[in-house]
């Protein structure tokens, strides 16, 4: 009888266990929501194309962050044209381009490479176990 006893409550177990893994998420990692739109910096239209602004579903305190351009099948290409790591205060809205308190370049006193409009890139975010990613472009095609 015993024996039947331990045998329901090992099953009610692996039953509540396959429950929680399956259809909850609590072992998922967070999915970061990304937004992105051009502002104008300077009042020209051109400094306007060049600095898209992105904004985030939540405050997060980024640990990284990545662009990289994609070819035409949206496959990342080259080195990274804008690339920081750290612990960045609790942000929502960032600049490409910009300084973040908390947060340098990898490659020490590097800046953010010109983005080159109709190229699609692809930004890559992580704030601890939380990541997310984003593309877009600048110029003539708008901003996803």
């Amino acid at each position: 009888m015993n024996t039947k006893k331990f045998v329901l409550i090992g099953l009610l177990l692996v039953l509540a266990l396959v429950y929680v893994v399956c259809f909850t998420d609590w072992f998922r990692p967070t999915i970061i929501q990304i937004s992105s739109t051009t502002r104008a910096l300077g009042g020209s239209r051109a400094a306007a194309a060049a600095h898209p602004a992105f904004s985030l579903d939540d405050d997060y305190e980024l640990t990284e962050i990545k662009v990289v351009p994609l070819d035409a099948n949206h496959r990342p290409l080259d080195q990274p044209v804008w690339h920081l790591t750290g612990e960045s205060d609790s942000i929502r809205i960032f600049t490409y381009g910009r300084n973040i308190d908390g947060m340098d370049p990898v490659v020490e006193g590097s800046q953010a490479g010109p983005l080159k409009p109709g190229v699609t890139y692809r930004l890559y975010l992580r704030a601890g176990s939380a990541r997310g990613q984003h593309d877009f472009q600048i110029g003539q095609a708008a901003s996803q």
